[in-house]
Order: C-alpha cells, then sequence, then structure tokens
C-alpha cells in the first residue's frame, strides 16, 4: 500500500482521515488520540447523523461525547435524508471552525463515499425525486431488483459492476439519476468538481489484515449491541409511526434487519445472523472502497505497535500545523 501524503505544507493545516471496515476500533482510537493531542473528532458515518440511532451505530456514550464533542453526530431526525453533498459542506464547515480554534482536525469513520466526496470532489447529482423513487419502487415490485440491477448494467456497466444485484438503495439511487438527468451516475462522477484547493490530508487506514479477526470482532460487538438494548432502540424508532423501512436511517445495517423483526417478517435470531451476516458484508465492500484509494498508510490493530505508529504519524502532523 502506498504511504501516506508528508505533512501538509506551511500555512496549510493538516486535515488527519482515519478510515477503516466496520468494527475495526476506529472510534476507540479517535478518542485516545483526542486525549493526548490538540485534535477535534469529526464524524464521517451516515448513520451517527441520527438522533435515536445510538447503540447500533457505535455512537460514544454521552460521558465521551461531553468530553470530546464529535462534529456531524446527532444532527438530524431519522425521518431526513442525507448526502454526501451535504456531508462536504457540513464537513468543511466544521474544518473551518476547528482550524479558527487552533486545532487539528480529525475525521473517523467508515463511509468511503464520504471520504472520497471530500478527498477527490463531488459530481453536481439532482436531489431526490419522490416520484421517480416511487416509479421505480413499483417496478421492483413487479420483477425485483436483481431485475433493475440488469436494467441498470445496460445503461451503466461500471456502477452495475460496483452495486450488488439485491442492494436497493443504490440501484435506486443510480436509475434515477439516470432518469431524471438522462446521463448515467459514471459519467457524472467522472465529472466530478475537484476538491478544495486549500484541504490537505494525511490518510490512514485502520484495519486488522487478518479477515477472520475483523469478522469476529464483528460478531461480538453486534451481540453486544443486542445486549446493550439495540432491539428496545429499534422498537423506539418502529413504534413511532413515522418512519419506513425505505429511509436511509432505517436501511443501516442492524436497523434493517431488526426492523424486519418487528414488522413480524423475521424471527429475532434469524434477524440477528442475517445483521452479522450483512455488517461483514459492508465491510468487505469498506475494504473494496479503501483498497482503491491512494496515498494512505495502513495501520494493523492488531500489531502491537499500532498505538505507537498512529501516536507517532499524528503527533507530526500537529507538530506541523502553523498555529
Amino acid at each position: 500500500m502506498s504511504a501516506s501524503r508528508p505533512p501538509a505544507a506551511p500555512g496549510i493545516p493538516p486535515v488527519i482521515l482515519v478510515m477503516g471496515p466496520t468494527g475495526a476500533g476506529k472510534t476507540d482510537l479517535a478518542i485516545r488520540l483526542a486525549e493526548r493531542f490538540p485534535i477535534e473528532i469529526v464524524s464521517v458515518d451516515s448513520a451517527m447523523v441520527y438522533r435515536g440511532l445510538d447503540i447500533g451505530t457505535g455512537k460514544p456514550p454521552a460521558e465521551i461525547l461531553a468530553r470530546h464533542p464529535h462534529h456531524l453526530v446527532d444532527i438530524l431526525d431519522p425521518s431526513q435524508p442525507y448526502s454526501a453533498g451535504q456531508f462536504v459542506r457540513d464537513a468543511r464547515a466544521a474544518i473551518d471552525a476547528i482550524r479558527a480554534r487552533g486545532k487539528v482536525p480529525l475525521l473517523v469513520g467508515g463511509t468511503m463515499l464520504y471520504f472520497r466526496a471530500l478527498r477527490a470532489g463531488l459530481a453536481e447529482l439532482p436531489a431526490a425525486d419522490p416520484e421517480v423513487r416511487a416509479a421505480i419502487d413499483a417496478e421492483a415490485e413487479r420483477i425485483g431488483w436483481p431485475g433493475l440491477h440488469a436494467q441498470l448494467a445496460s445503461i451503466d456497466p461500471q456502477a452495475a459492476a460496483r452495486i450488488r444485484p439485491n442492494d436497493a438503495q443504490r440501484i435506486q439511487r443510480a436509475l434515477e439519476v439516470y432518469r431524471i438527468t438522462g446521463r448515467t451516475l459514471s459519467e457524472l462522477h467522472a465529472a466530478a468538481a475537484p476538491p478544495a484547493p486549500d484541504l490537505e490530508f494525511a490518510a490512514f487506514v485502520w484495519s486488522p489484515a487478518d479477515r477472520s479477526a475483523l469478522h469476529a470482532a464483528i460478531e461480538q460487538r453486534f451481540h453486544a449491541m443486542m445486549a446493550a438494548g439495540l432491539l428496545e432502540e429499534v422498537r423506539r424508532l418502529y413504534q413511532r409511526g413515522d418512519l419506513d423501512a425505505r429511509l436511509p436511517a432505517i436501511r443501516s445495517v442492524g436497523y434493517r434487519q431488526l426492523w424486519e423483526h418487528l414488522s413480524g417478517r423475521t424471527a429475532l435470531d434469524l434477524a440477528v445472523q442475517r445483521a452479522i451476516y450483512a455488517t461483514r458484508q459492508l465491510a468487505r465492500r469498506q475494504l473494496i472502497w479503501l483498497r482503491a484509494e491512494s496515498q494512505v498508510q495502513w495501520i494493523d490493530p492488531l500489531e502491537n505497535s499500532a498505538n505507537a505508529q498512529m501516536q507517532s504519524a499524528v503527533a507530526a502532523l500537529v507538530a506541523a500545523t502553523p498555529y
């Protein structure tokens, strides 16, 4: 893997990125670093933005958030959508505010699309169109998501190659973009606007090299979440009455499977098994994204020297900050 980008040039404070698969311990690492260095944490997690999605997202407890506030956590109600474009705007505002306080921004999370949008620039995509989405959902009812995936493959083979045949959310968005604009998602991403010129990144991937260790950690973590009250958390969302399974918040891994149980479609033990499997699949997709990223330094949290490596790198970046 390629090394991380060197410390930012004088006058450009570094923005530290800690990326990695779910279950790797990124949030705990960020908190340890915040205890030691003058940094502020910005969450890069498409589910942590939602209030009430706490246990299943691995959100830090209230006492930790009080000591080390995480930007872009608990900023939306689960009924609201959130996009990569909104993330880039919100993250940029957080970065500027952190710099103004004389601290170094550390962005941590596992939503790879958000990281890529920030690092590589963002395509101009249309806003969601409820009528187009309803038409796509109706087609899915008739021919299934694999059938719509086949449609997508004929329109945008590049996007179809990245999207699984049952990934309803991503298939829907790719088809929606094409039907609204007449251009494919791949075309629009290729024409993405460049990133902000005054943002310099030092990117790290915190991920165990042993895939079986990651899978075991994911299973243990999900059972711990269940013991901590995840089912009750999802039940509170379910009982609100204004949320449904099509919303991005409820589609989050773990929430989606337990929602199906509460809807009476799945036994609890099967829902748990499906949630663990879906989380492992999410980690696999995150790793595929990460292997395609350039200018990153990989650190294995299972190595004895992992924390020392990370602390040494952050110390150098903080020292290079010109304030």
